[in-house]
């Protein structure tokens, strides 16, 4: 049985490849700042997509995109203010959520585009 750990890990794998089959480049994975992390930084054409990782069992609780909190939002926005900082990034950028179900197979992935 995977634990919490190896779930996400996996659901980020997932995540870069769907990205990566629809035009992305991976530039960064769980990219920290402080104590903040970003699950994936890619680029898409002239854009920088800041893309945060949910992924839920079922859909018992709710969908997982529903499980980011203002306070995480808050968190992603400043390691990403960080980030472009530090790579002199003054292009467009825009904040994504890709979504994974694990109840079907294969899993259904939601990319949910500039969701924050």
């Amino acid at each position: 049985m995977m634990n919490r750990k190896n779930i996400g890990t996996a659901a980020e794998e997932e995540a870069a490849h769907y990205l990566r089959a629809n035009g992305y480049e991976i530039l960064a994975r769980n990219w920290r700042w402080q104590r903040y992390e970003i699950d994936l930084i890619t680029k898409k054409e002239e854009t920088l997509v800041f893309v945060e990782v949910k992924t839920r069992r079922n859909e018992k609780f709710g969908y997982p995109e529903e499980f980011l909190s203002a306070a995480q939002e808050e968190r992603i926005y400043l390691a990403a203010e960080a980030y472009c900082d530090e790579h002199a990034w003054r292009g467009a950028i825009r904040f994504d959520i890709i979504a994974i179900l694990q109840n079907a197979f294969p899993n259904h992935l939601d990319h949910l585009v500039d969701a924050f």
